[in-house]
């Protein structure tokens, strides 16, 4: 006998979260602020009527634990938000958390701080809930937008003090985490439910051009070193030849390219290029670094300019447990028969973090048009109720079995 799932008050829940920081159709909770805290205090407000034990740590991120006997899953994600975006990247999955808790499954639900970013630690709260964040790496850590310290945010957000919550992963049979797509894939499909399959690695470096700064009529083109010419010309190069070497669902992304000094009359002496790489195969990845790295030993050899790689960083991919993605299979095809699909996931996700101490996986339901971190973000409120209807059935799943 499934447990039933109110879905009326699944979807209540998700607009009131929405209503706290509303930004036009999206929201607006950036981790520390006044609005992302307002949030967690909801968030444990309903915690508590749905029977749990809730705990806000030292760095902001909320647990919920179930009071009763074991066997335990862990179910949750995250409820800041990128600037001015969407209302159901992470909130999504921590609700749903709180729709099974409320339906009585022996479920803790948390909320990870900071999933999006907004310090330069990354996934501060998923890795520092596994035992990655040195007390050293918050001391140097900075808000990416505006450089306010970690540790000042932390103090005025009332968190200064508090110890930072471990996971007792013995405690776990594993982690379940829904969330929206972030793509087209099943919309494109016309599907409603995706298994993922594991999440995507993502390397990222910085490429430096170093050219001759110089007066933009006075030097012939002859003469010129134009580092913004040379870094054209790579990523054209780069773009070309990825298809080629990369994967079926690879991506290469330039973020950002800086030209110095940046002036219409001065030829740029300089050129700073932020650039990665995604994918699930450790292969491909490789594959496609070492293109880039003779497609750079290539420019060098053709151009006036030098072109040097720096690394950034490189992650390992997060393969899904292979016992929990078949009792989310399951699942959907119970209940919306051939209307899935196994995938991988493109976007990092505390999902990745968790995988390193207990076993854990993922599903997804559709994005309208694909659209995500952008306040028109979207998903059909009947695709909504049936992932969690979905997740609850493979939580029962795990649960049950001996």
């Amino acid at each position: 006998m499934m447990r039933a799932i109110d879905t009326q008050a699944f979807l209540k829940d998700l607009h009131d979260l929405r209503a706290i920081g509303r930004f036009r159709t999206g929201v607006h909770r950036p981790t520390y602020s006044a609005q992302d805290m307002e949030s967690r205090r909801w968030l444990m407000r309903r915690l508590e009527e749905c029977g749990l034990d809730p705990t806000i740590d030292g760095v902001g991120t909320v647990l919920g634990r179930h009071r009763g006997d074991g066997p335990h899953l862990l179910v949750g994600s995250h409820i800041e938000s990128q600037n001015e975006a969407g209302w159901l990247d992470g909130a999504l999955g921590v609700v749903a958390g709180l729709a099974l808790a409320r339906a009585g499954l022996p479920v803790d639900v948390c909320a990870f701080a900071d999933e999006e970013g907004h310090f330069d630690v990354g996934f501060l709260g998923s890795r520092s809930a596994i035992g990655e964040v040195t007390e050293a790496e918050i001391d140097g850590s900075h808000n990416r937008t505006d450089g306010t310290p970690l540790r000042a945010a932390l103090a005025s957000a009332g968190l200064a003090g508090l110890p930072r919550m471990q996971l007792e992963a013995g405690r776990y049979r594993g982690f379940l985490e829904m969330h929206i797509e972030q793509g087209t894939q099943l919309e494109s499909t016309g599907l409603r439910l995706g298994i993922v399959t594991g999440i995507v690695a993502i390397w990222q470096w910085r490429i430096v051009i170093e050219g001759a700064q110089d007066h933009a009529g006075g030097t012939t083109m002859a003469e010129r070193r134009d580092a913004g010419l040379t870094a054209v010309r790579l990523l054209s190069a780069i773009d070309q030849a990825f298809p080629q070497v990369c994967g079926e669902r690879s991506t290469w992304t330039t973020g950002r390219i800086t030209l110095d000094p940046g002036a219409p009359s001065i030829i740029p002496g300089r050129a700073e290029i932020l650039f990665q790489i995604r994918d699930v195969a450790v292969p491909v990845l490789e594959r496609m670094e070492a293109t880039l790295r003779a497609l750079i030993r290539e420019s060098n050899r053709r151009e006036r300019c030098t072109a040097t790689l720096e690394e950034i960083s490189r992650n390992t991919p997060a393969l899904c447990d292979p016992g929990l993605m078949g009792a989310l299979s399951e699942a959907a095809e119970a209940l919306c028969p051939g209307g899935w699909q196994t995938m991988p996931s493109g976007a990092g996700h505390d999902a990745q973090n968790v995988a390193k101490v207990m076993p854990a996986a993922m599903l997804f339901v559709p994005s309208i048009g694909g659209i995500s971190h952008h306040w028109a973000e979207d998903t059909k409120e009947e695709d909504l109720a049936l992932g969690v209807r979905v997740l609850a059935a493979a939580a029962e799943r795990v649960l049950a079995a001996r």
